[in-house]
């Protein structure tokens, strides 16, 4: 799947949180809802990610942004990461990749020099009205609240 441009409807999804509790694009109609794909739970870019928006909720909620972060982890992998770092939003579960391949957000990566799937760090800022606003395929994990804002 293609990665939804700015101006196109959000892909709709459905998907539990890290306490099992259902997020549907749908409920958030009439707020912003900034979509975070993050590639791991506690990895040092990651962190410094959620972290950075952690210590920007404030801000973010004040502006009508909703943050919901995204990646393939576990539940059980999200309740750690959110404990250890005190995340006060909710990260969705995507083991199925449903959410991950529906933003076009699966891709071929590289590591030295090896080639692999995975998740690239993409946030789709979604409109009121479930349409997309902007996508930062450039994302500054030390200063992606800015971005955002």
């Amino acid at each position: 799947m293609a990665v939804p441009q700015a101006g196109e409807t959000a892909p709709a999804f459905e998907a539990p949180d890290q306490n099992g509790t259902t997020h549907r694009l749908a409920d958030y109609r009439g707020r912003k809802v900034a979509l975070y794909f993050y590639p791991k739970d506690d990895t040092s870019g990651c962190t410094t990610q959620a972290c950075n928006l952690r210590d920007n909720y404030q801000q973010l909620l004040a502006a009508g942004v909703q943050v919901l972060g995204v990646s393939i982890d576990s539940a059980k992998s999200h309740q750690k990461f959110i404990e250890k770092h005190e995340l006060p939003f909710p990260l969705l579960v995507d083991e199925d990749k449903k959410l991950v391949q529906d933003y076009g957000v699966w891709q071929e990566k590289s590591m030295y020099g090896r080639k692999y799937m995975g998740t690239m760090r993409y946030t789709f800022l979604i409109d009121e009205e479930g349409k997309v606003e902007r996508v930062i395929t450039k994302v500054e994990t030390k200063n992606h609240a800015a971005q955002l804002l």
